[in-house]
This record gives structure tokens, C-alpha cells and sequence, in this order.
């Protein structure tokens, strides 16, 4: 039975400068690099929980967006989303929008930020919410949901 997912790997125009962003900008750990195959690994979390790869031009030069998700602790996240614009990254909740709170999935619940990677790949960094799911739910600003909840709101911007 399946109980999680291990790897995933992205298409790249530039790995070098990709490992740069996936290392200096958000901190992955190295595992291993392939010179010849212009190939990087990391380690998610702690070693051998999870791998991201990084691969250039496989198996094309063409580049096609893609999209994943980092898991991040909640009590990280709006950290994270400030040391992303510190270092020159651009944050968005799931509407696009820069500078606003951030959006909350209520049929997980979880809450989410947003940037894209040098090749324009949709990076999500996720915290689940101890909260009940409400999938009778739009997807809201966090502020919103914390009303939903009962909670005093906070302006959470990420």
C-alpha cells in the first residue's frame, strides 16, 4: 500500500542555477549531483523521508510549468514567506496576490504561500491547520477562516 510520496523530480533550463535557488533561497538539503546527467538531488526533511530532484533539459529542452508543495510547520510559515522576500523572491497567496493574507484550502484545512522557482515552476509551501475540514467551503483568506473558526484574527500576510 502506498503510505506517502518519496520523490519528485522537476525539468530545469539551468540546473546549476536552479540547485543555487533550491539551496541558498530555500535551504534544501544536498544529497547528490550527476555532473554528466546535469542532475541534483535533495533530501526533504529529515534524510531518506523524502527526495527532490532537479534535472536540465530532461527529457526535453522544452521547459513545462509544474507545480508542488513543500510541507512547512504552521509555526513557520510566515517566517518562511519573510525570508522569501528577503532574499529577492516574490510571494503570492493562491488568488496571485502579493502583499495579502494568505489563503486557507478549508477542505484539509491547510494554509499556503506561493513563488515560482527560476524556471517559472509553481512553488507552494503548506501548513496543515489543527482545525476541522469544512469542504463546504470557498477558498478564504486565513483572517477569514480564523473567524470561521471563533479565533481572533491576526493580519496574517505570510
Amino acid at each position: 500500500m502506498i503510505q506517502g510520496l518519496f520523490e519528485t523530480h522537476i525539468n530545469v533550463g539551468d540546473y546549476r542555477a536552479s540547485a543555487e535557488f533550491y539551496e541558498r533561497v530555500l535551504g534544501l538539503i544536498p544529497l547528490h549531483e550527476d555532473p554528466a546527467r546535469k542532475s541534483k538531488f535533495y533530501w526533504i526533511g529529515r534524510p531518506g523521508e523524502a527526495m527532490f530532484g532537479i534535472r536540465e533539459n530532461y527529457p526535453s529542452p522544452l521547459v513545462q510549468r509544474q507545480h508542488f508543495a513543500f510541507r512547512v510547520a504552521l509555526e513557520d510559515l510566515e517566517a518562511a514567506g519573510r525570508t522569501l522576500r528577503e532574499r529577492g523572491v516574490q510571494t503570492t497567496n493562491f488568488f496571485g496576490e502579493s502583499g495579502e493574507p494568505l489563503s486557507v484550502f478549508p477542505f484539509m484545512p491547510a494554509v499556503s504561500l506561493y513563488f515560482d522557482d527560476p524556471d517559472g515552476h509553481s512553488v507552494e509551501l503548506l501548513a496543515m491547520l489543527a482545525d476541522e475540514p469544512r469542504p463546504e467551503l470557498p477558498i478564504m483568506s486565513w483572517p477569514d477562516w480564523e473567524k470561521v473558526c471563533g479565533r481572533a484574527s491576526s493580519a496574517r500576510n505570510g
